[in-house]
């Protein structure tokens, strides 16, 4: 292909000609790579680099006459900017409305057409409702080609970082034993293999780490696990001779990353294996035997890996601690340059806040991208400044700021407000909605095995009450030095009432309820929670919320008036225990603004 591709535009007109040449009349791009990550090593980031738009999900679907890519409400305005001048439409998907992107293939192509996608990005569970949408009007798969190998020169190659062992100090089990659970469930199952390809899984069960994806400690990998055998396919060269030893001790093999197909392939016809459509991708199905028998569960070290042990919460609200004591040093430092009428931008608080956490010996990157958003950037959910376009933060207004750290002893995610000179009235009613919300839940008690997202109502009634929502979801499983977005619990109203998504003691999910008014402000509060047993009760297991996150909200964004008694104590017990943890790690202007900023309401 020799023409430039300079555009987006190019590069669609570029995947068209490739298209007509494969007689293929649409083509399927997700957001995905053979692990089906959220976040993508560069290779696999094939529909950022052809569309022109970032978010870190979206469906890109092509035909000749058209284009679309079917964003959720995090992204329409984002999606529409970077979008704009290259021939793709921003197509909003509503939640619960998954499938939106086929019923727009089923209405437009004639029955005899080829829909084609990489088989090796695309979920089996997405192929087989696709094969339930398109099958019926006479709309035939493809899934053996990647036609972005034809059009985009210079792809980046797969990155492969050396891999190492989770510290032992933050490690409570052995491998084995995480094994033995995943071969207790195959056992129930009937099943003699399990292949699994999320990384983190992998990571967990490992018990390794490694930097082949921003922002989260794993590394590329696919894990084949046998009754009495496990195989690790990673790069070669990207595992050390000890770090093998160490691994073949405890019955873990390794083997070149490229095999993992063609062991597949290999495997005994008459045998059975597990396997999780959610979390494996056709391509990987269409490697085994035909033959071999198949059962489809929900992946169990999915639900393992939720489910912290006491001894990793342990590490957790240390973790806390620490990015708290960072936070406040960094507020501190914000608030004082501020009001010396100094000069900062959304990037300088990005860079300052990776430095603050960098200084725990315990760090080791940011857990996703930093969003700092002044007024109207604030409306985007996920908002990213840049060296291009980014906000001085100056004048009146609500600056907002989501942020996280990976450390060895837990994973982090908060969203705070900051006041910048005069808050209006209205954005302190729209705080403090988003607060009573934030209280609502981070106070509930519910019963154990309850589906995560039938509580995503209680942190929107205060906002419902008076005629506000917001399009994303309420929280987020988090992992342990693990990836910030983690299954299986999600609290979603979009999301699936299954039983996969029960709440189970151990798990750790964000609360981030919010309010987004487009061209004006945004506003976000955002706390991690961990599954904690309640008191005992006649009616069976309850659990209730321990808020692990340690940092003030500032009251000065709020209207306290709004909050009711109830309310109003849970966020003064909250700041006394923030006060109390924290204080002990700091000094000078970090610990006087922690004290200023935990002062108990009656005292303003």
């Amino acid at each position: 292909m020799s023409q430039a591709l300079s555009t987006p535009a190019d590069r669609l007109a570029a995947l068209r000609t490739v298209m007509r040449e494969h007689a293929i009349d649409a083509w399927w791009l997700p957001s995905s790579d053979p692990h089906n990550s959220e976040y993508l090593p560069e290779h696999w980031a094939g529909r950022a680099w052809l569309s022109g738009f970032d978010g870190s999900v979206g469906t890109l679907v092509v035909t000749q006459e058209a284009a679309g890519m079917w964003v959720d409400s995090r992204y329409f305005v984002q999606a529409e900017a970077q979008l704009a001048g290259s021939g793709i439409a921003m197509m909003k998907l509503v939640q619960g409305q998954a499938t939106a992107p086929m019923a727009w293939l089923a209405e437009r192509l004639p029955a005899g057409a080829t829909i084609g996608y990489d088989a090796q990005v695309v979920a089996l569970a997405h192929a087989s409702q696709m094969e339930e949408i398109l099958g019926p009007v006479g709309i035939a798969q493809r899934g053996d080609l990647d036609l972005l190998d034809a059009i985009w020169p210079g792809r980046p190659a797969l990155p492969a970082q050396p891999l190492y062992a989770q510290p032992a100090a933050f490690r409570d089990e052995t491998r084995p034993e995480r094994l033995a659970r995943v071969r207790a469930a195959m056992t129930e199952q009937g099943a003699d293999w399990h292949p699994i390809s999320t990384l983190d899984d992998i990571a967990w069960l490992t018990q390794l780490r490694g930097d082949d994806v921003a922002y989260n400690p794993v590394f590329l990998a696919h894990l084949l696990v046998g009754r009495e055998t496990a195989t690790l396919f990673v790069a070669p060269g990207t595992v050390e001779a000890e770090l093998e030893a160490a691994l073949a001790a405890d019955g873990i093999d390794i083997a070149p990353y490229d095999d993992w197909r063609a062991h597949l392939a290999a495997l005994p016809a008459e045998s059975c294996v597990l396997l999780d459509p959610a979390r494996l991708t056709l391509g990987t199905r269409q490697a085994l035997p035909t033959e071999m028998a198949v059962v489809e569960a929900f992946q169990p070290s999915t639900l393992d890996k939720g489910r912290k042990t006491d001894q990793e919460l342990a590490h957790v609200r240390r973790t806390m601690e620490a990015d708290g004591a960072a936070l406040c040093r960094f507020f501190a430092w914000l608030e004082q340059a501020l009001a010396r009428g100094e000069r900062v931008t959304e990037l300088d608080v990005e860079t300052r806040l990776r430095e603050e956490r960098a200084r725990d010996p315990h760090f080791v990157s940011e857990s996703f991208n930093t969003i700092a958003a002044f007024n109207a950037n604030g409306a985007l959910p996920h908002y990213r400044a840049t060296p291009e376009a980014h906000a001085v933060i100056e004048g009146n207004g609500l600056l907002l700021i989501d942020s996280g750290g990976q450390y060895h002893g837990g994973t982090t995610d908060i969203t705070r407000m900051v006041p910048v000179g005069e808050v209006s009235a209205a954005q302190r009613e729209d705080c403090s909605l988003v607060l009573k919300g934030t209280i609502a839940l981070s106070r509930a008690q519910f019963p154990q095995g309850i589906a995560a997202p039938r509580l995503d109502a209680i942190a929107r009634a205060p906002l419902w009450a008076i005629g506000r929502d917001y399009g994303h979801g309420t929280g987020h499983g988090v992992g342990y030095f693990l990836n910030v977005h983690e299954g299986p619990q999600v609290i979603s109203a979009g999301a699936p009432v299954a039983p996969h998504t029960a709440m189970r003691a151990g798990m750790i999910t964000s609360i981030e309820p919010g309010v987004y008014r487009p061209g004006q402000w945004g506003v976000r509060i955002e706390n991690l929670v961990a599954n904690r047993p309640a008191e005992a009760s006649d009616f069976g297991d309850f659990l209730r919320f321990e808020t692990l996150t340690l940092c003030p909200i500032d009251t000065r964004c709020l209207d306290v008036a709004l909050l009711d008694a109830a309310e109003a104590d849970w966020l003064d017990a909250y700041h006394a225990e923030v006060r109390e943890r924290l204080a002990p790690h700091l000094e000078g202007d970090a610990l006087a603004w922690l004290e200023a900023r935990t002062r108990p309401l009656a005292q303003g």
